[in-house]
This record gives C-alpha cells, structure tokens and sequence, in this order.
C-alpha cells in the first residue's frame, strides 16, 4: 500500500511539473500574430560552365549533343533558410550565410506569395543581411526588435522558421544560457533548447511578447539535427548592425588598433585582482589610436568609456560600436598602478582574408624540439597549409601540446609563439636559448597568435 502511495504521489507531482512546462494558453496566439511576419528564403547562383566541373565531350562524338544541353543551360545551386520582415515597406533581416553569392534571391509570404528581393547590405561578421522586398506599393505585416539584455535563463522563446524547407513551423523552448562565446569576434550568442534545424536560419527568436530577441544562427550537433543547443544572435548587436545596414549598405566599426585577451584566474592573481576581470592588451598596432593614446602591452583594461570592462569581449564590442572621430577614456593598470588615458577612436576597415598576401618562408626539412610541455617546429609554407595558420603569422609554431604539461588548456596546435618574455620569436633557435633560461617549475610568459589574435599564457617547464 506504501508502494502505491509512494507511485501515485510521483505520478501527481510530474503531472503537475508538465502542466507547469508551457505556458496555459500555449502559443497559438503568438503564432497567428507572428507568423505572417516570418518568410522563407531562397537563394540561388547561377554557375557558369566552369563552375559546373562537366567535361567537354569531343565534337561529332556520340555524347557532343549533351556539350549543348549542359553547356548553355545556367547551372542554379540553391538555399534555403528564414528571415523576419521588420517594417511595412518590406525590409527582411536574415542570415548572411543564407544568401551568400547568391545571384537571385526570393521570400515567400505566408499568403503563398513568392517575391523578389533587392540585397541592401551584409555583414559576414556578424552573419547578418538586408533585403528590400521588390513588390508593388503595400504594407507588409512586420515584427519589432526586442531587448535580450532582458532575457533571463529560463525564460520562454519560441522560434518560427523553415525547416527543411517546411514553412511556418513554430517550436518553443526556453532561454539555456547567455553570453555564448564560439569563437567569433563579437559573439554573444543566446543559447537555447528551441528545436532549430537547416532552414531555421536568419529566423527570429521570439520572447513572449513577441518581440525579437535574437536570429537564429547556429546549432551544435553530431548529427546536423538539432539536439536541444542552438545559438541566436542577440538583439542588442543585431539592432545596431541592421540599422547601418539599412543607412550606409555596410557596417561602420570603430577601431583602437589593440588586441585583448580573458583575463584568466592564473592571470588575475599575477596582476593582482582577486578575482578575473577588465581585458588584457596583448598587442598594439603602431601607429594607431591606442599607440598614439600610450597604451602598452601587458596592461589591463579595467573601463572604457564609463563601462567598466568585465571581459575582453565585451570591451571589443564597446569599441566596435563607438563612432569613428569620438574621444574616450580608458581606465588601465599597469605594473600595479591605476593609470587613465584618453584615445580617439579610428574607423574599421573590414580585411577579407582572401585579400591579404600569405607571407611563406621557403619549404624545409622539418626539425622539432619538445620544451614546456609543447613540440616546437619553424614555420614553413607546408606547416601553414596543415595547421591553417593566419597568414599574417611570423615566429615559431606549436605542433602538439602535452596533456600532461601546464601548457595543456593554455596553448594549442597551430598558435604561433611570437614573443617570450616581451623579447621576439621568430627563429626554432631563438625559442631553444630563450627557454632554456628557465629552471623547472618556473613560468615563461608568451605572446601567441591563434588565428590572427594575440594572447598572453603564463606556462610553467
């Protein structure tokens, strides 16, 4: 009888923990109210012959009729994804990875309509686009930004997109997490457990009163399904991103010519903080605004600007969206002493990788030495292509880490060790006689490049 109490005390409290999962009147409401707002994209590129790897078969041949069949017909490789049109004249914000090179792109109303769309402007940064729907003079329903600064972990959001290629589905979940980092420039993903799947992306994440939140971006899974983690581009970036777009056709940065990075607990000790905060320069540009303000490697960004600075994330993004021409102040430490500077902020001018000249040194046979806990190799052309090192790399290249050593969750495969100990790297023979100044057990604090940025690690022998 006990058993039985026990089963059925368990049976009413999870039946009452699902009543409590959703919402009591569920989400019908928002949908018919949201829906009409939600598109689906897609995008096509018409290839030329070359594009289209088709061999050309031998005049008079049995198979030269297929030259003219495949050789004149356009080549269309398409994509699918979602996007939200944010004002009555049409404007529809995406993903910029769902019309990438894409030469002719089309939304689909929730009315069965399929219209052509005008691009505006891009940001592969971000991965953030504009469209202008091409239509005759109407007012299109629209969805508004809402504040994600609000969202709390736990908190409802729904999700309406195109799911491989099945339009109009809604899923709901709740907010799992803030401030993601994947290792973008300015990430701060939202992360949540609405189902979102190929097609979902550049579709909106809605809260509750059906504000937008955050686009829908990414997803981590084994399979390419989802798995209950997906990713969404908070409003407060994709806000002030959008309205550039609309205004110039790009986006306008500002820039202090300096790279940061996390202040770790191992760091926060050494500079003497009792617990890790502010952002730690680990290069400065010559000639830029924060050499002309006296900014120094090796000091810590403790404000920029009246925000005080709780990682190096959110002073890239402070300094990101300052205007071009503005003066502000940045309060550092340095060797212990608190220290204010005044910098004017420059404007960003956005490099393609693909735009700059790969630098290599001439092919080698390969020597290795093993210090600190990492192989060491030179950096050659055939040790760039394997480890994809940034092109603008120089110094002496890591090629395995211990697991065992210090240096385990501090350096990885393909950094580039540029200086030890503030004094530059940039031969394997150098790296040997400068580490093999230290004993055992001692640190040796080196500047890495990892994909183009510049971290400080404190490694022990």
């Amino acid at each position: 009888m006990r058993v039985f109490a026990a089963f059925l005390s368990f049976i009413l409290l999870t039946g009452t923990a699902a009543a409590q999962r959703f919402p009591a009147e569920g989400f019908a409401d928002l949908n018919d109210r949201l829906a009409p707002a939600v598109v689906n994209i897609s995008s096509a590129q018409r290839l030329g012959d070359d594009d289209g790897n088709l061999p050309d078969f031998p005049e008079g041949s049995p198979l030269d009729r297929f030259n003219e069949l495949f050789g004149d017909a356009p080549r269309i490789a398409n994509s699918l994804g979602s996007g939200f049109i944010i004002d009555p004249s049409g404007t529809v914000v995406t993903n910029n990875h769902v019309i990438e090179n894409g030469d002719e792109i089309e939304v689909t109303l929730t009315d069965g309509r399929t219209l052509p769309t005008t691009l505006i402007g891009r940001d592969p940064v971000t991965d953030i686009a504009i469209l202008q729907i091409q239509s005759a003079d109407e007012d299109f329903p629209y969805v508004s930004f809402g504040d994600s600064d609000t969202a709390r972990v736990g908190d409802w959001v729904i999700a309406i997109g195109n799911p491989f290629g099945f339009g109009g589905s809604l899923t709901a979940g709740v907010v799992s997490a803030r401030g993601r980092d994947i290792g973008g420039r300015y990430d701060d993903y939202i992360q949540s457990d609405v189902a979102i799947n190929t097609g979902n992306s550049g579709g909106p994440l809605f809260n509750l009163d059906g504000d937008v939140i955050g686009i829908n971006t990414l997803i981590y899974s084994p399979t390419g399904a989802s798995v209950g983690i997906s990713f969404s581009i908070p409003s407060a970036i994709a806000e002030r991103v959008v309205g550039q777009l609309i205004e110039y056709g790009e986006t306008r940065r500002g820039r202090l010519g300096v790279s940061v990075q996390r202040v770790d607990s191992d760091l926060a000790q050494s500079l003497g903080l009792s617990s890790p905060r502010g952002a730690l320069v680990s290069r400065i540009v010559a000639d830029g605004p924060a050499a002309d303000a006296g900014l120094q490697e090796g000091d810590l960004v403790l404000e920029f600007d009246t925000f005080e600075i709780v990682d190096d994330r959110m002073f890239s993004r402070l300094v990101a969206e300052t205007e071009a021409g503005r003066e502000v102040r940045i309060n550092i430490q340095r060797d212990g002493e608190a220290m204010t500077l005044t910098a004017t902020v420059e404007r960003l001018t956005e490099e393609r990788p693909e735009n700059r000249t790969l630098r290599t040194q001439p092919e080698s046979e390969s020597t290795e030495t093993e210090m600190f806990g990492l192989t060491l190799a030179e950096l050659d052309a055939a040790s760039r292509r394997r480890f994809r090192v940034h092109p603008d790399a120089e110094g002496v290249l890591i090629i395995a880490v211990d697991p065992l050593s210090d240096a385990a969750a501090k350096a990885r495969p393909g950094d580039v060790i540029t200086e030890i100990a503030y004094a530059p790297i940039e031969t394997l023979e150098e790296a040997i006689a400068v580490l093999g100044e230290y004993d055992d057990g001692e640190a040796a604090l080196f500047q890495l490049n990892r994909g183009g940025q510049f971290v400080f690690q404190s490694i022990r022998r």
